[in-house]
């Protein structure tokens, strides 16, 4: 069966979750997640490490709260990765890792909370009072991880720019970088190794040649080629 967009698998040492899609309450599309599917998929793990794999431009802020708490809340350990994108909801359960990797190639984004209005005056100055509401609690999330003032981290999401890996370190949203290009990965370099020594049997380096040591039998060989 292949691995879906949104999926759970468990082993007898860790259950990895792959969040590929829209986070959102009301899933249609194979990719979607919800949080009541997360949530429910969390209260049967009894695995002791949690890996998230997060790819996803956002969605409901109110199911990334429900899914962020329910990972808070799980006695395992959680660990949190961005394999391609993390933005906006997705930004906030990627804070629910107690690491927190970002791959060498990866982004995340981070903003105010934002909606789409219709009304008289009234209703949407409640709209934009409520979107403050909204957005604190993302400001919660971020402030419990982040290295950074409140006023700076208010700046950065009003900038809605995506970070980078080292930037996003440096923040301390993530705690560390991946770096999956890395030449001295030790599997690669244990892969190398083992080349190196096939290819020493298959196709040997040829002898080097003394000069020193070889020169008089080169002599030799050259002056009886001359009586020829």
């Amino acid at each position: 069966m292949p691995k879906r967009y949104y999926a759970l698998t468990t082993t007898d040492t860790a259950a990895d979750i792959m969040v590929y899609g829209d986070i959102t309450a009301y899933p249609w599309e194979e990719s979607d997640v919800s949080g009541y599917n997360m949530v429910r998929d969390l209260e049967t793990l009894q695995a002791p490490r949690i890996n998230v794999h997060i790819n996803s431009y956002g969605g409901d802020v109110s199911e990334a709260l429900a899914i962020t708490n329910a990972l808070l809340r799980h006695p395992a350990e959680v660990v949190t990765f961005v394999d391609g994108f993390a933005c906006s909801a997705a930004s906030v359960i990627f804070m629910a890792g107690d690491r927190r990797i970002m791959a060498q190639s990866s982004n995340l984004l981070v903003h105010p909370a934002w909606a789409m209005a219709q009304g008289n005056a009234k209703s949407l100055r409640e709209m934009a009072d409520n979107l403050d509401t909204i957005t604190e609690q993302s400001v919660t999330a971020y402030m419990a991880r982040i290295k950074k003032t409140r006023e700076e981290l208010l700046e950065l999401m009003d900038a809605e720019r995506f970070l980078g890996p080292e930037e996003a370190l440096d923040w301390g949203f993530a705690t560390e970088v991946e770096n999956l290009f890395a030449p001295d990965k030790p599997e690669q370099s244990a892969r190398q190794l083992v080349h190196r020594r096939m290819m020493a049997v298959v196709q040997p380096e040829p002898p080097t040649i003394n000069t020193t040591t070889q020169s008089a039998a080169l002599t030799k060989y050259l002056a009886a080629l001359r009586k020829f």
